[in-house]
């Protein structure tokens, strides 16, 4: 990724203990042995034993909501169900529009016309641009890729969205102003926007990302390249409720990104993707506290002026082969949250 290119920090919050009606110094997690990282101790709700989120697997970022059980005492719980490949549940469940022929050539017209500007650029001064996605041709891939997304969110309890939301009692759209960020926030190019859109329209017709998200016992819910892809990729966007960072200082939600950095805190905004969003908030996390974490990062998180309003891209800053998992650095130059006990 050039370096103009500004990263950003998802934002996450510090565990805490969940009861507080007796003294747990003494506490040890019952898997590595330790009392160090107490804030990090999660504790059983029915056996009251201690674990650490880091040492549990999968690994869990933050204190869960709700109710808690360890692995031995919810033995009894339900295995994931996995979303069924049927074309028409996957149209409801992600809205899609059934295109008209009219409107899929308008789309072939804009590819033409994009992919012709971008020969003349290159002709003149070599500038990198973003990529739209390209999607499987396999009609029936798609719908196992959409599936597997599917299954994902209502494993989560989530509902699918790609776009930001703006709801009642958080923040409203007109704080979403680019001009609060510290130090300026970068503006996408006339020639970027048009293939970030291509992306949306592309995704509203049902032609996803090339990517599965596939279940790992030790991350959880992850996503794979389902297809080769290009460096300079726009993977897709980083969506959810939009709300005050002052809001969700004390949240556990495990997926918090920034929006806006602001030099008047009162005016930092956060992503909230807990109960709505898209393939993003499935894509782990490096360790960027070794070597080998460092290098299995292949996403970029970055932040953009998109037509007045503040928005997250995540992008692949080198190529990308099938069945290769995607990561990005949750913290980028900042290190608001410890990553050392990433897988």
């Amino acid at each position: 990724m050039g370096s103009n290119l500004r990263a950003v920090a998802r934002r996450r919050t510090q565990a805490t203990k969940k009861k507080h009606d007796r003294d747990y110094e003494d506490t040890i997690c019952e898997e590595c042995g330790s009392g160090h990282f107490g804030s990090e101790l999660l504790l059983c709700d029915q056996c009251d034993r201690g674990f650490h989120l880091f040492c549990l697997r999968p690994i869990l970022p933050s204190v869960p909501s709700g109710s808690w059980f360890c692995p031995s005492c919810s033995s009894n719980r339900n295995s994931i169900s996995r979303f069924p490949s049927v074309q028409t549940k996957i149209i409801d469940f992600f809205r899609i529009q059934r295109s008209s022929q009219s409107s899929e050539s308008v789309c072939q017209v804009d590819i033409c016309k994009r992919r012709r500007r971008t020969s003349i650029f290159a002709s003149v001064k070599k500038k990198r641009r973003l990529l739209a996605y390209s999607p499987s041709e396999d009609s029936s891939r798609r719908l196992e890729q959409m599936a597997s997304l599917a299954t994902a969110l209502t494993a989560t309890g989530a509902e699918f969205s790609n776009e930001l939301t703006y709801v009642r009692g958080m923040a409203p759209k007109s704080a979403n102003c680019p001009a609060y960020e510290k130090g300026g926030m970068q503006i996408l190019s006339k020639e970027d926007t048009d293939a970030l859109n291509l992306c949306k329209i592309m995704m509203r017709r049902g032609e996803c990302p090339p990517l599965m998200v596939v279940f790992d016992p030790f991350e959880g819910f992850t996503v794979e390249a389902d297809k080769f892809i290009k460096d300079m990729t726009i993977i897709t966007e980083y969506v959810g409720d939009v709300d005050y960072l002052k809001s969700r200082e004390n949240d556990d939600g495990d997926s918090i990104m920034t929006l806006i950095s602001a030099a008047n805190s009162s005016n930092s905004l956060v992503i909230c993707p807990d109960k709505r969003s898209n393939i993003a908030r499935f894509i782990n996390g490096i360790n960027n506290h070794t070597p080998e974490g460092k290098k299995k990062q292949n996403l970029k998180c970055v932040r953009f002026d998109v037509d007045g309003e503040a928005r997250v891209l995540l992008i692949a800053n080198r190529d990308i082969s099938k069945g290769d998992r995607l990561y990005y650095d949750y913290n980028a130059y900042e290190h608001e949250y410890p990553t050392e006990h990433f897988v």
